[in-house]
Order: C-alpha cells, then sequence, then structure tokens
C-alpha cells in the first residue's frame, strides 16, 4: 500500500508539475507576445515617421532642383534672346549688302555690255590701223611677226649672256671671297713669332781675363775647339763675350754648348775640350730628338722614331733666316685650320705639314730637291702615299693626286711670305710697296695707288673722264704684266682698278 501510496504521490506530483509548468510557459508566452505586439507597433511607427522625414527630404530636393532649373533656363532664354538680337543685326546688315551688291552686279552688266561695244569698236579700229600699218610698211602681219620675233630672239641672247656673264662675275667673286676669308681666318687663329736666324752665338765668360785661357798657351785651346767643332771662335770683338760664327746651326749649337760646359768647368786644355765636345755632341743628338717629339706632341702627329730626330734637325736650320722646324710647325697648323674651314679632316694636313721640309734636314746623303728627298725618306719610312704625294708636290715638283698637296702648298706659301717671316729688313718691305705703288701710279689717267695687305692688293684709282670702263679692264691688265717684268715678289699680287666719279656742291 505504501509503495503504491508513493507511486501515487509521484504521479500527481508530476502532473501537477507538468500543469503548472504548463500555465507558466503559456503566461511567458503572452508576455512575449505582448512585447512583440509592442515592439513591431513601435517599429510601424518609426518607419512612419522616417518615411515622412524622407519624403519631406525628397519634395525639398525636387522643389531645390526645380528652382535651380528654372534659373538655367531663364539664363539660357535671356543668352538666347541675346543671340537672337545679334542674329537679327547681322540679317539685317547682310539684307542692305545684299541690295548693294545686286546694284553693284547691274552697275557691272552695264559696264560689261559698254565695254563689249568698246571691244567691238576697238576691234574695229585696230583691223584699220592694221590695214593702213602693212600698207605703210609693205609687209604683211605675218612678216611683221617673224620680223618682231627675231628681234626679240636677239634681245634674249644678248640679254642671258650678260646675264650669264654677271652670274659668272659673282660666282668667281663669291669664290675668291670665301677662298680669301678661308686664308684669313686660318691666318688668324694661328699666329707665330717672326724669323730669326744668323750666323753667330755668343756665350758669357765671367771676365776677359778668361779669354786667355781660352786662346790657350800659343792659341792650342782655341785652334784645337775649332777643329774640333768646325766653328770659328772670336774672344776680341766683345768685352766678357766669345763669339762662335759658323753657317751650319747645328755645329755651332754644339760648339756652344762645349763652350760653356768648359766656361762653368775653369779647366780649359785639348783633353777637356775633346771631353766636352763629345758630350755636347750627346746632349745635341738628344735635344734634337726632343725637339722632335715635341713638334709631333704640338701638332698631334705620331710619327716614326726614325721621322723623329729628322723633324727634330729642322729646329737647328735655317732658310732664308726662318727657322724651318717653326716654319714646319706653322705649316702643319696653318694646313690643319684650311682643312677645317673647307669641312676636310685635319690630322693628314697636320702631319703632310710637319713632314713637307724634312728633305732639308739632310746634309748630302742623297741626291735631289728637297721635296724629292723628303717624300723619298717618308717612303721609306712607311708614311701614307698621300703624304708622300703631298711632300713630293708642295713644290710642284710632282702632280698632286688629292686636295691635301694643295692645302700644304697654300701653308707653305702662307707661312713664307707673311711680313717678317723670311729675313727681310722694313726698309726692304716699305721699299717693295713704294715699288707697287710706283708702277701703278706711272699710268696715265691714275689719281691714286694704294698698296694693301702686305703688297698683296693694289688699289688703284683711276680719273672717269679720262679712263672708260673697258679701259680700266686694259689697264688692270697692263698693271699686272708691269709688275711681272720689273719686280721679284713671292706669291700673287690683286689689281684692283677702281673708275670713280665724286660731284662735290656747298650750299649756302
Amino acid at each position: 500500500m505504501l509503495a503504491i501510496y508513493i507511486i501515487l504521490s509521484v504521479v500527481v506530483s508530476l502532473v501537477a508539475g507538468a500543469y503548472l509548468g504548463k500555465r507558466y510557459h503559456e503566461k511567458k508566452l503572452s508576455e512575449k507576445a505582448g512585447q512583440a505586439s509592442d515592439i513591431i507597433e513601435q517599429a510601424k511607427k518609426t518607419g512612419e515617421n522616417l518615411k515622412k522625414e524622407k519624403v519631406l527630404e525628397g519634395q525639398q530636393k525636387i522643389q531645390e532642383q526645380r528652382e535651380e532649373l528654372e534659373e538655367k533656363f531663364k539664363t539660357r532664354e535671356k543668352d538666347l534672346d541675346k543671340k537672337e538680337k545679334r542674329i537679327m543685326r547681322k540679317a539685317d546688315r547682310l539684307s542692305k549688302k545684299s541690295n548693294h551688291l545686286e546694284k553693284i552686279e547691274d552697275s557691272l552688266k552695264q559696264d560689261q555690255e559698254e565695254l563689249k561695244k568698246l571691244k567691238e569698236k576697238g576691234q574695229k579700229l585696230i583691223a584699220k590701223e592694221k590695214e593702213y600699218l602693212e600698207e605703210l610698211a609693205g609687209m604683211s602681219s605675218q612678216e611683221a611677226k617673224d620680223e618682231l620675233m627675231e628681234r626679240i630672239e636677239e634681245e634674249t641672247e644678248r640679254y642671258y649672256a650678260r646675264k650669264v656673264s654677271e652670274a659668272k662675275k659673282k660666282a668667281e667673286e663669291k669664290a675668291e671671297e670665301k677662298s680669301r676669308k678661308i686664308l684669313a681666318t686660318a691666318m688668324q687663329r694661328y699666329s707665330a713669332e717672326q724669323a730669326e736666324g744668323n750666323t753667330v752665338t755668343s756665350v758669357s765668360l765671367p771676365s776677359d781675363d778668361f779669354k786667355g785661357r781660352v786662346i790657350g798657351r800659343n792659341g792650342r785651346n782655341i785652334k784645337t775647339f775649332e777643329a774640333l767643332t768646325g766653328v770659328e771662335v772670336m774672344v776680341d770683338d766683345t768685352p766678357e763675350m766669345v763669339v762662335l760664327s759658323s753657317f751650319h746651326p747645328v755645329r755651332r749649337e754644339i760648339a756652344k754648348l762645349a763652350m760653356e760646359e768648359l766656361v762653368k768647368d775653369g779647366r780649359i786644355h785639348p783633353v777637356q775640350i775633346e771631353e766636352k765636345v763629345e758630350k755636347a755632341r750627346e746632349r745635341m743628338v738628344e735635344r734634337i730628338k726632343e725637339a722632335g717629339q715635341d713638334a709631333a706632341l704640338d701638332t698631334g702627329v705620331d710619327l716614326s722614331p726614325k721621322l723623329i730626330p729628322l723633324v727634330g734637325k729642322l729646329k737647328f736650320r735655317n732658310s732664308y733666316g726662318q727657322n724651318l722646324l717653326r716654319h714646319s710647325l706653322e705649316v702643319s697648323f696653318i694646313a690643319g685650320m684650311l682643312a677645317e674651314e673647307l669641312g676636310l679632316s685635319p690630322k693628314p694636313a697636320r702631319r703632310a705639314g710637319i713632314l713637307h721640309d724634312i728633305g732639308k734636314s739632310v746634309d748630302h746623303e742623297v741626291t735631289g730637291t728637297h721635296a724629292e728627298i723628303g717624300a723619298e725618306l717618308a717612303r721609306r719610312y712607311g708614311e701614307d702615299k698621300l703624304i708622300v704625294n703631298a711632300i713630293a708636290a708642295h713644290h710642284e715638283d710632282e702632280e698632286p693626286e688629292s686636295l691635301l698637296p694643295v692645302l700644304v702648298q697654300t701653308a707653305d706659301t702662307l707661312s713664307a711670305t707673311r711680313p717678317g717671316a723670311r729675313r727681310e729688313t722694313y726698309e726692304k718691305y716699305i721699299e717693295r710697296l713704294e715699288n707697287l705703288e710706283e708702277i701703278a701710279g706711272s699710268f696715265d689717267g691714275v689719281t691714286k695707288a694704294n698698296a694693301f695687305q702686305a703688297g698683296r692688293e693694289i688699289r688703284v684709282i683711276v680719273s672717269p673722264e679720262e679712263v672708260s670702263d673697258n679701259r680700266a679692264s686694259k689697264l688692270a691688265y697692263d698693271i699686272a704684266r708691269e709688275i711681272e717684268r720689273d719686280l721679284d715678289y713671292p706669291g700673287e699680287v690683286k689689281i684692283n682698278v677702281i673708275r670713280k666719279a665724286e660731284f662735290v656742291e656747298a650750299a649756302q
């Protein structure tokens, strides 16, 4: 019974608990449903409020855009009104112009009709005049045309012949002007010292008493020195100085070096003289080599070791008083500048210029002209055939095979003939200019003659009353031939005859 009672109690408790739990859940669900209903209601109200706000904002924006568009439409309408007015004004002007053009067109039509009538009338008059002229001339119109054409052809031939002559003359003048400009540019770009050359060299002595040592007992020292060096020693002319005289510059330079060493040492006797002369010769060989290397370096030319001493020897040789190494350097630089002015490579020109006179560096080792000897030396030591030809042809001993010999020949002439390049006293220079002016002024009709450009040009002023144009041309030829006959000069002399008329009046 107790067990049944317990079971019933448990069942009743479970049923009661289940009922109470169900009621509790139903209550909770009822509460949640109420809360959900409240939330939904609240959400609906909030949505309605937001909807109203957005609608109001949209309406406000639409209103603003509508006002903005209306303002734009009003502005555009004003612009269109202005354009319409301008178009109307233009239309009025065009209408007026159109009316004016119509009047002009009517006037042109009338003029055209009158012109047509005048043309017909003119044709009739021309026909009558033609018949009248044919009667007077005794030839038909075709014959007159043929004769006219012949005259026109003759006049045309003369005209074009004159034009061709003028063009040729202008071309020659332009070419001459260009060549002068090239030469002048090259000469302006290069400046060198004037020539100096003599046959004596002086060596200073500590005192006049030292001259006795130089002479030696019974003159043995001076005789030994002269025999070893090949120069003449003069000890009596100038105080505290010994003068060495020789036409051979290398020997003179060796003697100078030896004498300076003897004076410096103070001991002078035949054995010492022989030793110092031998050392001077060795030093001379080195100086010749250094001079050749310096010349190659200055001109930017890579020379054969065999040619460098030959170039160096030119430093101690002179031609017409002009130092040959300076002359060769000058020819090298001028030839290179001429090549640059003509748009050519300057290196071959400089090379040919520095080597063009190496034939003068040898004494009597080979025979022939210095151009031939120089060309043979260059060929022997591996120079290019164009360089060899430039050396051989720079005095026209051979025909030039390229423009290179012409450049070297031109540079050689410029270097040799410029004032002061070769030994020529100032008085001789002035005398030559005066002789040129005297010859030009000796002809009839010449009022003035002036020499310019170191005697390279003479400007001759003639009287226009006494000398005609044809006579002026002949006068220039006569003066040129007279100068060739009476004067010796290097290069070319240009005779420029000027026929000039001047009229002067004074206003009071």
